[in-house]
């Protein structure tokens, strides 16, 4: 089951996600702060006008004019506080911002007491006096209580608008108008720059030394031309290289094979037929080192093209080699398998398998596994088998768990390298299991 990966992986969906989060924490900031200035802004619009009336009032009613009563006018003077405890949500900050102005004016007064009181026509007839629009006529009124030390209390109402959908409304339109003056050009830019890096990837994973093909086209922003500039010219050094090594290991195996073949001649002329049986097969043995070098050097430009082969008929002929020669070699007979791959190689590969069995485990059972997307290569000896520690090691170059250099039990541990670079060019893998009654399964595994 694949696991669900919030974080999106390629280079667009990342710039796009950071910048949708970006805009969000910009837009809700941006929203808090309107929230604080529309707060900022019911406060002044709530106290002003009351101080400013109060004090109006007051002063009329300081210079003969007419007084203050309970039953009309804006502001009434009555002889106890109106708002009731139980009936009432307080808002202390109108009182703090009230006593400011107040001291401003120059009016000492005693308590401030504030209360909200739901929304009624007479509320909606006092919003449409102050001039209110509609959307913050919702809500209730606030219902102002002044002390006055000796004279009773003063009473007064102010607009008290709630936050409404408007409000949501404006900074959602504002949020999807951002993401698509800024989002979409920057998904345009990532996808200019992407394309071309996805392009130079495909290109990368599917060079091949020596089979250059057209250089890729260099497309995009100036610095991924420049990557793609670099790339093409990179590919001509790795294939002038690869050249070069190719010409050297040439001159190298035909400046060894010939004294080698200098010294087969001249080893017919020893008298003892003991010694030269042994000169002989050292020097065959020389020469099938030097063959395993040079074909692991040379892995990377296989000169073989790809064939359509039966891979059963090709394993089973590998195997009658080895019963040529009287080694204990069975193979387990199987229907036609056709396969798309060089013959040489897998052969090669197949043999150092059954080499290292005969070795290690005195015989070998081969035997060939289709399935449904891979064809299994099986070659089981009857050996010791290897130590789980040292599965990975014996697949490197030169290496050997029997630390002597003895032909009898081995060569130089190339065996398997070889074998394995031939397989992982083919696109398969080879590993290595220990039988649980004995013995040890080498298994190639190629792509069907």
């Amino acid at each position: 089951m694949t696991r669900f990966k919030p974080w999106p992986r390629s280079l667009a969906g990342q710039m796009a996600l950071l910048i949708a989060l970006a805009l969000l924490v910009a837009q809700v900031i941006n929203f808090g702060m309107i929230l604080h200035d529309r707060s900022e802004f019911r406060l002044a619009q709530a106290t002003r006008p009351v101080a400013t009336r109060i004090a109006d009032a007051l002063d009329r009613e300081a210079h003969g004019g007419r007084a203050l009563s309970p039953d009309r006018g804006r502001v009434r003077r009555l002889p106890a506080n109106p708002i009731s405890p139980a009936m009432f949500e307080r808002h202390p900050e109108v009182a703090t911002e009230l006593r400011r102005q107040f001291a401003d004016l120059g009016l000492i007064v005693g308590r401030i007491d504030t209360g909200l009181r739901p929304a009624t026509d007479e509320t909606s007839d006092a919003h449409r006096r102050d001039g209110l629009r509609r959307g913050d006529r919702q809500g209730a009124t606030l219902l102002i209580a002044i002390e006055q030390p000796g004279r009773g209390w003063l009473a007064i109402t102010a607009p008290w608008p709630q936050p409404g959908w408007r409000l949501l409304l404006a900074v959602l339109t504002q949020t999807a108008i951002l993401y698509i003056i800024v989002l979409l050009p920057v998904l345009w830019i990532v996808r200019r720059i992407s394309r071309p890096l996805q392009d130079l990837r495909r290109a990368a994973e599917s060079f091949r030394p020596g089979d250059l093909g057209a250089p890729m086209p260099p497309h995009g922003p100036d610095d991924v031309v420049a990557l793609i500039a670099a790339f093409n010219a990179l590919r001509l050094r790795v294939t002038g290289m690869l050249d070069e090594k190719d010409r050297m290991l040439g001159a190298i195996g035909h400046d060894l094979r010939t004294p080698l073949a200098a010294l087969r001649v001249r080893i017919e002329s020893v008298e003892d037929d003991v010694d030269r049986a042994r000169m002989i097969d050292t020097v065959a043995e020389m020469n099938r080192t030097l063959d395993d070098i040079l074909s692991l050097a040379r892995l990377g430009r296989p000169s073989e093209p790809l064939t359509d082969v039966d891979l059963a008929a090709l394993v089973d002929a590998v195997v009658e080699d080895f019963r040529d020669i009287g080694s204990d070699v069975s193979f387990v007979e199987t229907e036609r398998l056709r396969m798309h791959l060089r013959p040489s190689l897998i052969r090669r590969a197949v043999r150092n398998l059954i080499e290292n069995a005969i070795k290690y485990g005195v015989s070998a059972e081969v035997r060939v596994e289709a399935g449904a997307k891979t064809v299994a290569i099986v070659v089981a000896d009857q050996g010791p088998g290897i130590p789980e520690d040292r599965m990975g090691d014996v697949f490197d170059a030169f290496t050997r768990l029997e630390s002597s250099r003895n032909r009898e039990t081995g060569g130089i541990g190339l065996g398997l390298a070889l074998a394995r670079a031939i397989v992982r060019e083919a696109g398969g893998e080879i590993r290595l299991v220990n039988r649980v009654g004995g013995g040890l399964d080498a298994i190639i595994e190629l792509p069907r």
